[in-house]
């Protein structure tokens, strides 16, 4: 499992910019769900020796009333979701009242606890972080989120502990039980559906404890082939299945999603796509996984409101086209069937093989049907591609200009390829390398002799 590192201060310390910079996006897709808070952000980060979950809070000065006070219980809250908090303090203004009313709150709710002096950036890191030592949270680290100053080695100290616990392997593991994740907003059916899959007669099923964030995995067989469900709610047997509202988090989610090989995002026909829908989609698709879009609690709406639900689909999903989409009744059974064909085409499709010869020949075909366009009076060329990685598919074409290749036309490729090797159910990534170019410095090793009859044949050209 991945750790969870949670980052904590006052109001303007420089929260976000750190988050950003762990994120390695200056825009990042983020999971910020109404009803959680409004400035709780999540995401997935690899700088340092292990990946990790990264959680943006937002600020607590001490006093807070109204809707601040809300905010200060999601922090608490964040604070028992994280294994390892980091506290920032700003280096330039030194030690506050609010910095000392953080201090205290992440004592009490923190795990373990890092000390972060930030804007450090022009001072001598030992007299601004000699100051921070009051706060009794051990020695401070001065960094610069905005500059990048010491991010690395902060990470390198944070993550020590998970080093050997945790693999960046997207979600592959050794056995061949077909790993799915069912992930969703509260009550749009997740439980039922995991529990109308596994069926009453189901042949092997154990209850797996996960972490203390109570992620639970459960194994199943059918025809023959070996599943393991990963249920952020909780998979129950069904005479145990009382609870009207299911439990979620995000971390739950998150963390199914990391482990997942496929995930199934179960939405309710009932109440559309909604923001959170589209920032838990939008992970999914950052993360690079395979997918299935169920769309449940189908039964009982008449045609007009079903073609409202999938006018909606297309517009606010556009992103997600490569997906199948399924609408369903996980209560009464109804297409549950269609669901695991599925997730197989998807799996099937996001590990495909691609040789050279065939990626190179459809390359080839896409460029003579719709040619790359002119950059300054030039022709972007593309000269042959090759598969780069699995799960999701990676595309690495060669060329030059490549670096000026219009978004347009990358997503062009993309359908190309996605149509030609059948890649339904997941992300394609392209990669771009250009090529050197064989005729650079070529003039330098002409013989004077050669020099002269080319300075000629350039006079005559331009007459």
């Amino acid at each position: 499992m991945l750790p969870v590192v949670a980052l904590i201060g006052r109001p303007n310390v420089g929260k976000s910019t750190l988050f950003n910079r762990l994120t390695k996006s200056r825009d990042a897709i983020v999971a910020d769900f109404p009803g959680l808070t409004r400035d709780r952000q999540y995401g997935f980060g690899k700088l340092g020796p292990v990946p990790y979950l990264v959680i943006d809070t937002g600020g607590v000065a001490g006093g807070e009333q109204g809707i601040d006070e809300v905010m200060v219980e999601q922090t608490v809250r964040a604070l028992g979701e994280a294994d390892v908090a980091i506290v920032l303090v700003d280096g330039r203004e030194g030690v506050t009242g609010a910095d000392q009313h953080v201090a205290e709150l992440v004592r009490r709710h923190a795990p373990a606890t890092w000390l972060a002096v930030n804007k450090s950036e022009g001072l001598d890191s030992d007299i601004v972080a000699s100051e921070f030592h009051a706060l009794g949270l051990g020695d401070p680290v001065a960094i610069s989120a905005a500059h990048g100053d010491r991010i690395a080695a902060l990470m390198d100290s944070v993550l020590e502990p998970y080093v050997g616990q945790v693999t960046d392997d997207d979600g592959d593991d050794d056995d061949d039980a077909l790993k799915i994740a069912i992930v969703g907003r509260p009550n749009v059916g997740k439980s039922t559906l995991a529990n109308r899959l596994l069926g009453e007669d189901r042949l092997v099923v154990y209850d797996q404890p996960g972490t203390t964030r109570d992620s639970v995995s459960v194994a199943f067989e059918r025809n023959g082939r070996d599943y393991v469900l990963i249920d952020t709610a909780g998979i129950r047997r069904r005479s145990r299945v009382h609870e009207a509202v299911e439990k979620f988090s995000i971390i739950k989610a998150l963390q199914a999603i990391e482990q997942a090989q496929v995930v199934v995002a179960v939405l309710d026909a009932r109440e559309g796509v909604t923001e959170q829908d589209v920032s838990l989609l939008g992970l999914i698709l950052q993360r690079g996984r395979a997918l299935v879009v169920v769309t449940n609690k189908w039964d009982g709406l008449d045609p007009e409101t079903r073609k409202h639900v999938r006018d909606e689909l297309e517009r606010r999903l556009p992103f997600l086209d490569f997906a199948e989409r399924i609408t369903i009744s996980a209560l009464h059974g109804t297409a549950v069937g269609d669901l695991l064909p599925a997730v197989h085409r998807a799996y099937e499709a996001a590990n495909r093989d691609m040789s050279t010869n065939e990626l190179t020949r459809e390359l080839e075909a896409a460029v003579t049907a719709h040619p790359p366009p002119l950059v300054r009076g030039r022709r972007i060329k593309l000269r042959y591609a090759h598969q780069g990685g699995r799960n999701p598919p990676v595309i690495v074409i060669h060329g030059n200009q490549t670096d000026r290749l219009p978004e347009a036309y990358r997503r062009y490729l993309v359908n190309r390829f996605r149509k030609a090797f059948k890649l339904r159910g997941t992300p394609v990534r392209l990669s771009f390398k250009n090529s050197d170019n064989p005729f650079k410095g070529r003039r330098n090793k002409l013989t004077p002799r050669q020099q002269q009859k080319r300075r000629r044949l350039m006079k005559h050209v331009k007459k």
